[in-house]
């Protein structure tokens, strides 16, 4: 392949069986395709075709060495016939893949999170670790913030065997903080259903969804989801039904659906609450989607910190194809529709739909410029629907109860039940259902209170905004939190008390942003790097933070990144700081 320029580095034997077992899995054959000097144009198809491999192939690689070697990477570009060097480039994208070196040890790593939820425990966790010898790798959010203000997170990246996360328990049902309560939608089988069995799911009246979605048909399914009013439920908030309207009128011969599982918003959990504890319900949902848009294929990208989710889902997506709800003519209709999981690799920025596309692709998680939109050039630039699977899960009642009925539930522009994300200085952090409408100081109170007098509450994540103890009856309904300069955002709830080092806290949310830009426009590689600088240089002139004036300057920043980025990432590094200036929290007098 002399396009490919390889090294003389060769692949263990180790490492050439786990890569093409992890390529053989995702249904690309791992024997090397020699071609011509004369690319013809199959041969560029046939390229594309074996692409979107690498990122299962790059994950097989890491766990087997524990890293990504010059020798893996030059067999994973020649059996995929990708340069080495854009393998490399897409390799030193992620926070899960080392490029550098090889480690030292033979040990797994462990990840430590050191963002907001964490952030007063993280130190010392890091500190009991290093003692006793283990290899510590300081790491953005890892999705378990409900245990952060106790505990940091852990994560701990396997090396010839599984990830894991330390408080896994998968022979013990969950406890869901509102396990059980009548009023429960979304959440209603969490903690009361083994999530590994699909006996207990249909006994549970999994699949009736389904089976009136058949009944309906296509067009009436997609007539209902939009008189629901369900808006989507990861931050933008536009209308579900007028997506998979657009996708089913698209022309294509193949449509995908997509489950935006890489939940990676410091402060987010409650997509992995769910794929955890009833993934049967997220395959229903999205095998309904697929049904509603045409698509014959689904494939959720969850993030890579989730081991436990993704064996479960694994464990539901074998259960129902070998149950008949999934794959050819499923539940004895004439409806084709599978599913596959694809494990992202530590980006922040995956989370954007079209940065998730070119992942899953095998490209660089980069964001693209829209449009074309999802619905018509999505993933593979087919027409594709792409739901976060808290979104997904309202359709079922949806299509039980009726859009109409679903739709009153709310009020008329938040219409249907929200998750919500409590961490921090609360009783019980934990995901929380509630219909559209409590105020903020009822859903804290629903976690049994704060634990100190409240400073402020960080809305929506790091992208979100902080709100003043003068905002506790603001109702947590999207025109209202609109009306009020914040926002709802992926339902982050997160309570600082007055406790708080909001210097630190800013900080590391304006490093948080530093790290997990892309870098592919100037505006947000640039700003972000230029926001912590001056947030540390403030931080350094006093023993408290002291902006000079420089408060104009930020805004200046936020104002560019806001114009000019390509994506939401830019639009919203600065949210957080600002709102913390605003209201006091950092920048002392000088």
């Amino acid at each position: 392949m002399p396009d490919l320029h390889l090294t003389e580095d060769r692949a263990t034997d180790a490492e050439t069986a786990a890569i093409d077992a992890a390529i053989a899995a995702v249904g690309v054959d791992p024997a090397i395709v020699f071609e011509a000097d004369r690319l013809v144009r199959g041969g560029v198809h046939r390229k594309h075709d074996r692409r979107h491999a690498l990122l299962p192939a790059l994950h097989a690689l890491q766990n087997t060495s524990g890293w990504i070697s010059p020798g893996g990477l030059n067999h994973i570009a020649e059996v995929l016939g990708v340069p080495p060097a854009e393998g490399y480039g897409v390799a030193s994208f992620y926070e899960l893949f080392r490029v550098d070196s090889a480690p030292d040890h033979d040990e797994s790593v462990i990840h430590v999170c050191v963002d907001s939820p964490c952030l007063a425990t993280a130190e010392a966790k890091i500190a009991a670790l290093e003692a006793e010898g283990k290899h510590v790798h300081r790491s953005p959010c890892l999705g378990q913030c409900e245990r952060g203000s106790t505990d940091a997170a852990v994560f701990i990246q396997g090396r010839n065997g599984p990830d894991s996360v330390p408080a896994d328990q998968p022979d013990e049902l969950w406890e869901l903080p509102q396990r059980g309560e009548p009023q429960l939608k979304l959440l209603r089988n969490i903690g009361r259903i083994d999530p590994t069995s699909i006996e207990a799911y249909i006994g549970a009246g999994g699949f009736t969804a389904l089976a009136a979605a058949f009944e309906m048909g296509a067009d009436k399914v997609i007539s209902e989801v939009t008189e629901s009013g369900l808006m989507g439920r990861g931050g933008a908030a536009f209308p579900t039904g007028v997506k998979w309207r657009g996708v089913a009128e698209a022309e294509g011969p193949q449509k995908y659906v997509v489950a935006n599982a890489d939940e990676s918003e410091p402060g987010t959990f409650k997509d992995r609450t769910i794929m955890e504890n009833d993934p049967f319900s997220l395959i229903e949902a999205m095998t309904i989607a697929g049904f509603a848009t045409g698509a014959t294929k689904g494939f959720i990208y969850i993030r890579g910190e989730y081991p436990l989710a993704t064996t479960r889902l694994q464990i539901a997506i074998d259960a129902s194809r070998d149950a008949g709800f999934l794959g050819s003519g499923i539940a004895r209709s004439s409806v084709d529709f599978d599913i596959e999981i694809r494990r992202g690799a530590g980006a922040y920025i995956c989370g954007e739909e079209t940065a998730l596309f070119a992942s899953l692709e095998g490209f660089r998680g980069e964001p693209r410029q829209k449009p074309p939109f999802p619905t018509t050039n999505g993933l593979f630039d087919a027409p594709t629907a792409i739901n976060n699977p808290e979104t997904l899960l309202n359709v079922l009642p949806i299509m039980l109860e009726g859009g109409a009925a679903y739709g009153g539930l709310g009020t008329e522009r938040s219409s249907g039940h929200k998750l919500f994300c409590l961490s921090g200085a609360v009783a019980r952090p934990g995901t929380y259902e509630v219909e559209f409408g409590p105020t903020l100081r009822e859903i804290i109170d629903l976690a049994g209170g704060a634990t100190g007098e409240i400073a402020a509450v960080l809305m929506g994540g790091a992208a979100g905004s902080f709100v003043g103890p003068d905002a506790l009856d603001m109702p947590l309904t999207m025109e209202a939190v609109r009306e009020a300069g914040t926002t709802l955002g992926s339902g982050v709830v997160m309570v600082f008390d007055t406790d708080t080092d909001f210097d630190a806290v800013c900080i590391r949310l304006a490093e948080f942003f530093r790290n997990e830009s892309c870098g592919q426009c100037v505006p947000c590689r640039v700003g972000a790097v230029r926001q912590h600088e001056l947030l540390v240089r403030a931080a350094d002139a006093a023993p408290k933070m002291v902006l000079n004036g420089e408060v104009q300057l930020l805004a200046e920043m936020d104002l560019a990144m806001k114009d000019a980025s390509i994506c939401g990432l830019g639009h919203t590094a600065s949210t957080a700081v600002r709102s913390a200036i605003d209201l006091g929290l950092i920048g002392s007098p000088s």
